[in-house]
Order: C-alpha cells, then structure tokens, then sequence
C-alpha cells in the first residue's frame, strides 16, 4: 500500500500543475514517480516510510520546477534537460502560491484511494502516463530490458512485453 501512495502523489502533483497552468495536454507521468512537461522533466517525487517506537508515518517530497530548472551539463540530448513550469508555459508561481493547490489536490487524490483503492487511481495515471503503448527501456540494478509499456497493474508495477514475454517490473528507471 505504501508504494502505490507515488501514484497518488503523481496525480495530485499533475492535477496541481494543471490547475495553475491550464495545460492538462502537455503534462504527462513517468513510471513510477516523475512528471514530465512537454517530454522532460518537471518534478520528481520521493516517498519515505519512518517506522519509530511505534509510530509509523510516511514522508511525501516533491520536487518541481515552477520557476527555473537546472541545467545537466555534457552532451545530454535536450529532452533530457530539466524544464520548469514558467519555461514551458509561460506562468510563473511561487512555491508558497503553489502549495495550497497541491494540498488541495493531494488531499482529493488521497481520500479517492482511501475509499475507492488503488484502481480508480491506477486508471487515472494510465490516461496520463508518458510513452504508454511505446517502447522503452527498463534498468534495473541487474540488467536493461526493452519492451512496450503496455500498462500499470493492481500492484503499481509497469508491464512491459518483450518478443519473449510480459514482465512486471516493481522498481526501475524507464528511459526513452
């Protein structure tokens, strides 16, 4: 269940992003945890679960450009370089402005899951999922597959179907 908690972060983050932009069409989610604008890189979300002396709490971080990016140096193509929302669109909104419309948005996404579980949440991010239905390459710590993202399952992991097979991949990085 924790895990599955990214792809509500993901939404309310996507859902936020749209609110204050207007642009639903160019905003897109990369499995497991990262939202894309125009194909690159807008924010990036970490979860982190703390179970001490008996409290058990889970720490959500998002990371987003709103008004500037970083630049990766080196000879990194351009869809690989950070974008940020002013960049991109033209709006530009500070954190502290931004932040209401996240809760806001975070706290619907959160009561969706609550109530209704995971499939409501999983059908949503699958209309909004980058390179769905394309191939991809999939790194693992132990090796690279390349496959069709062909969908998320119940569980949060990315099925992608290779000549030989389908595999269900709980924890990678999928690069295109």
């Amino acid at each position: 269940m924790i895990a599955l908690r990214s792809f509500v972060a993901a939404l309310a983050l996507r859902d936020a992003l749209v609110a204050v932009s207007g642009c639903g069409g160019l905003i897109t989610l990369k499995w497991p945890n990262d939202v894309l604008i125009n194909g690159r890189k807008i924010a990036g979300i970490l979860l982190e679960y703390i179970s001490e002396a008996g409290v058990k709490c889970l720490l959500t971080g998002f990371g987003v450009n709103l008004v500037s990016a970083p630049t990766i140096s080196g000879d990194s193509p351009k869809l690989s370089q950070p974008m940020s929302l002013a960049g991109a669109t033209g709006v530009r909104i500070e954190s502290l402005d931004f932040l209401p419309e996240l809760a806001a948005a975070y706290s619907h996404r959160e009561w969706e899951f609550v109530e209704k579980g995971f499939e409501p949440i999983r059908i949503a991010w699958l209309r909004h999922a980058a390179r769905l239905g394309e191939s991809v390459a999939v790194c693992t710590a132990k090796t690279t597959l390349h496959g069709v993202f062909r969908t998320l399952d119940g569980e949060g992991r990315a099925i992608i179907e290779t000549s030989e097979k389908s595999h269900a991949i709980a924890a990678a990085e999928i690069v295109f």
